[in-house]
């Protein structure tokens, strides 16, 4: 099952990263993903061993973005694929059977192919502008969130992401949208995954587990 709530990693430094993953981790996070830009693979893989070593403590599930050799050789529970990076069947033949992956969208097209190669579940947004995404991308909003969903029909689960506050989630639900992916908000105050949390009712939604022929 895939925890509706997911935190996505900030900070300034790998130091400061790991510092707010042990922070979310003490909060109640069920799942992190690891994304930093900018660094070297080698540093990547040691402050993904340091972050796999911080969840494992806390039972809590870490997603690594894009690495999928790093995913595998730290045995992070799965792989997000970022839309650049997103080839879901070239990098499934590199991890573990039980390791998932998820893929990042921003438009109706964007989810049918990620479903076509049948990723775990997929990241749409961003829901709003912020400063850490993609300003190239379409901002969706509730109206293209339910859009995109109710064309989609599909069992796969959808997880918001973009700017998303504790304000926004009651009406995400409302579009279809399985669960949300948020940063910045809780960078800037941990206690809100409570929040968030009882706000989504954090039942997990059910995974899709792709099956091979």
């Amino acid at each position: 099952m895939i925890p509706k709530l997911q935190y996505i990693a900030q900070g300034s430094s790998p130091k400061e990263h790991l510092e707010n993953i042990q922070k979310a981790c003490t909060a109640g996070a069920e799942l992190v993903q690891l994304r930093i830009e900018n660094i070297s693979e080698k540093k990547f893989l040691k402050l993904a061993l340091e972050a796999r070593e911080v969840t494992a403590h806390f039972q809590t599930r870490l997603m690594v973005t894009d690495h999928y050799r790093i995913a595998k050789e730290v045995k992070a529970d799965g792989l997000q694929l970022g839309k650049i990076a997103s080839n879901p069947n070239a990098a499934r033949k590199h991890l573990y059977t039980w390791q998932i992956i998820g893929g990042r969208a921003n438009t109706l097209q964007d989810c049918e192919s990620l479903i076509e190669k049948e990723v775990d579940f997929i990241c749409l947004g961003p829901f709003r502008i912020t400063n850490t995404e993609d300003h190239l991308s379409s901002v969706l909003g509730l109206n293209g969130y339910s859009l995109i969903t109710e064309a989609l029909k599909t069992t796969t689960p959808i997880i918001g992401f973009g700017g998303i506050t504790t304000e926004d989630v009651t009406d995400i639900l409302k579009t279809g949208i399985s669960g949300i992916a948020v940063s910045g908000e809780i960078t800037r105050n941990f206690n809100t995954i409570k929040t968030f949390n009882q706000l989504l009712k954090a039942s997990s939604t059910k995974e899709q587990r792709h099956t091979f022929k």
